[in-house]
């Protein structure tokens, strides 16, 4: 799931002007890598067993241009992820490695909640960890030319754990993208990040169930979580308002929110700071995001997917179930290009044409409702597209 990839902007690796970015003949593209690898300090035997046999993975690609689950709603991803079974599951979980889940507390203030609510979406509490050869699929997508900078440093990372004898170039493997473990995590994460929870000497991601949450929770701890504090709230919003100052890039006081109307749908408000996010607008489900939610981005850039998350955190942490109100229906896949288009015609930076509605879509979609007249919810609707 960790597919958006955003941990990836970190970089380990020598600029790219050094060496041949991507493209080209694979086998030339190898040897600039392991030249590379020896540059950063594996032998030369190191860098070629590392890299024997390795080969392109087709499939790798077309799960990279794939990705069609973040085109669900908000409602439909969180409903087709969030059973029973997971909720009993991530109970259970939670009172099996209470032991971990209270280290990981205390040492970096991360949620139990969060943890549980990441191990399931990510691997199904590690059932699930994926079956691609690592080290082909970080090969095959630094080769390719969509991202080269973001997957080579992970090439040269896994290159750094094999030398320190924690990554099998033949027999490691896990999801497309190149994340190993139960939180899936790249090769990167783990070198800044990985923990030994169980404390027998070794990082094992896969394995460990202790060492898989502890180093989560360090990962989280270094994107700039707030120990101790809650990520996302539902609350009830009142039929009317003003709309335009909803979304991520608004924050205002909880008191100032009282006093349009927004209400907690249990309890009282968990902060003090927040941001009213309308996943499918001002019918739908409505939550305060706390500034720890922006956090979860730096996990995963899919709206829909930290979305989720983070409301399933929140169950796991007894919220009740979500009040799905009355949402409008939103744009199909082509309708959805259709409008990004129009926005990018109208110079609003919304990302690539791809049909996903991310923050940035919904900003500018929300700055266009402004424009015309309309509630400036930032949900798209087949109104506003007309409108456009």
């Amino acid at each position: 799931m960790r597919s958006q990839l955003a941990a990836l902007c970190l970089s380990l690796s020598l600029p790219l002007a050094a060496h041949a970015e991507c493209g080209g003949d694979f086998a030339s593209f190898v040897a600039g890598l392991k030249a590379e690898a020896q540059r950063n300090g594996l032998s030369a035997a190191q860098a070629d067993s590392f890299f024997a046999g390795v080969r392109q993975d087709t499939k790798v690609l077309k799960a990279d241009r794939a990705q069609g689950v973040f085109r669900k709603s908000f409602l439909d991803f969180q409903a087709s992820v969030i059973s029973k079974n997971r909720l009993q599951t991530g109970a259970a979980m939670a009172q099996k490695y209470a032991g971990v889940f209270d280290a990981a507390e205390r040492q970096y203030g991360v949620s139990r909640g969060v943890l549980l609510a990441f191990w399931a979406l990510e691997t199904d509490f590690g059932k699930v960890q994926g079956d691609f050869n690592t080290r082909d699929a970080l090969v095959t997508l630094a080769h390719d030319c969509r991202r080269p900078q973001l997957f080579r440093p992970q090439v040269m990372a896994a290159a750094e754990l094999y030398a320190r004898g924690d990554f099998d170039p033949k027999r490691t493997i896990g999801a497309w993208a190149g994340e190993i473990g139960q939180v899936q995590m790249l090769p990167e994460d783990i070198l800044r990040n990985g923990v030994d929870g169980d404390g027998d000497g070794h990082v094992n991601l896969k394995g460990s169930s202790a060492d898989a949450l502890m180093s989560g929770a360090r990962m989280i701890a270094s994107m700039g979580w707030r120990p101790g504090e809650a990520w996302l709230q539902e609350v009830s919003v009142p039929d009317r308002m003003d709309w335009a100052q909803t979304g991520l890039n608004h924050s205002l006081s909880t008191r100032d929110w009282a006093q349009m109307g927004v209400v907690p749908r249990s309890g009282q408000f968990a902060g003090a700071q927040g941001s009213v996010l309308l996943p499918m607008g001002r019918k739908g489900p409505a939550f305060l995001a706390y500034p720890n939610f922006k956090v979860l981005f730096e996990w995963n850039q899919s709206f829909v997917y930290v979305t989720t998350a983070a409301y399933f955190a929140t169950r796991l942490e007894g919220a009740p179930r979500i009040d799905p109100r009355n949402a409008e229906p939103g744009l199909a896949p082509a309708q959805m290009k259709a409008l990004q288009a129009r926005l990018q015609a109208l110079r609003h930076d919304v990302g690539p044409i791809d049909g996903i509605l991310g923050e940035k879509t919904r900003e500018a979609v929300q700055a266009e409702q402004s424009r015309l007249g309309l509630p400036a919810d930032a949900w798209p609707t087949a109104a506003l597209l007309a409108a456009l």
